[in-house]
């Protein structure tokens, strides 16, 4: 009987997930129906049997439903003897998905199913900063990160990680690009140790072909994806030409300019990291003309009564030289001011706790 009993198990715990889970329900259901059948004056519905065999092979049961008749009990001792089998083997089986869905989540190979998330392409020191950057802005917000490496760089509630090569679209794909809020391409850190002293036209090669991956996706669908891109060289941004860049950070040129303006104006750094780094209390943000606002006189004016310094439309920080001119419907105006005084001038601006 023991070892009959032994093969079965191991047979059982061979077979594919596919064919025992389907297995699993029928025998509860099964078992639940001879219950019902044998102590019906017990068990008064078919869910009340259920639930009695589930506690029971659970060997949890609560003592509120229990057979009175001969032959109810000893369907009991039938239940105990094949059922607490059945439910390690269940209980095996679960801890193995688990343990996969780990492993895969971990190791890149799982599709991102969300949605308004932002993917980061390449992981480097950079990239972790930028992470912490984005949860200190969102916290709610999911990111996913694109990179060869064997394992996920970091392991976070909100980071998802898809191991494979940004160039083919294929991986882009897995990442969801298409729902993607924004894309970051970091200059690709391997290249850039190996051969970035040598030829820095190798690094910003890599980011382009990702770039023109990015671009190929959005045409397809026809659907516009917020993309920033790091180059090394600001010279090389002629060659993205063809290709759809929001945004590029030259990292070579900002790190000289920031150096040498700190020596002609001592504390400028310090400006420049206040700006662009949300632990500070105030930070630059985005927002919307409002009706009222004709000129950009009349901006002005209303958003530094409220606590906010109008700086720049778009790419433009001469704002102060046209005061007078009337602001263009589609203007994108950008304010300093801390997250309290946004939410005055934008209600629809939600801070993150």
């Amino acid at each position: 009987m023991g070892m009959p009993f032994k093969k079965l198990l191991y047979y059982l715990t061979k077979l594919r997930n596919r064919i025992f889970f389907p297995l699993f329900t029928l025998y509860v259901l099964f078992a639940a129906y001879i219950a019902l059948y044998i102590e019906p004056q017990t068990f008064d519905t078919y869910l009340t049997a259920i639930y009695w065999v589930l506690t029971t092979l659970a060997t949890v049961g609560f003592g509120d439903y229990a057979p009175v008749t001969q032959q109810g009990q000893a369907f009991t001792i039938v239940l105990y003897i094949t059922g607490i089998g059945l439910v390690s083997v269940f209980i095996g089986k679960m801890l193995k998905i688990v343990h996969v869905l780990d492993k895969l989540k971990v190791g890149g190979k799982m599709k991102y199913t969300g949605k308004n998330h932002i993917i980061l392409i390449g992981w480097s020191d950079k990239s972790q900063l930028a992470i912490k950057e984005i949860l200190k802005s969102d916290k709610s917000i999911d990111i996913v990160i694109i990179d060869e490496l064997e394992n996920a760089p970091m392991v976070e509630k909100q980071l998802y990680y898809v191991r494979g090569d940004a160039t083919d679209e294929e991986t882009l794909y897995q990442a969801n690009l298409p729902e993607a809020k924004g894309v970051i391409i970091f200059a690709d850190q391997i290249t850039q140790d190996n051969f970035a002293t040598r030829d820095p036209l190798l690094v910003d090669g890599k980011t382009l072909l990702i770039a023109t991956a990015i671009t190929s996706i959005e045409e397809k669908l026809n659907t516009p994806i917020h993309v920033t891109a790091e180059v090394i060289y600001q010279k090389h941004i002629r060659l993205f030409q063809r290709v759809k860049v929001d945004e590029f950070i030259p990292t070579q040129e900002m790190i000289s300019h920031a150096a040498v303006r700190s020596l002609f104006s001592h504390g400028v750094t310090n400006m420049y990291s206040e700006l662009m780094s949300s632990q500070y209390e105030e930070a630059m943000y985005e927002i919307s003309k409002q009706k009222e606002w004709k000129t950009y006189r009349d901006a002005f004016k209303d958003l530094l009564n409220k606590g906010a310094t109008l700086v720049a439309d778009r790419g433009d920080l001469h704002i102060n030289q046209k005061l007078d001119e009337p602001i263009p419907e589609d203007a994108q105006l950008f304010v300093i001011c801390d997250k309290e005084t946004l939410t005055k001038i934008n209600p629809e601006y939600k801070p993150s706790k």
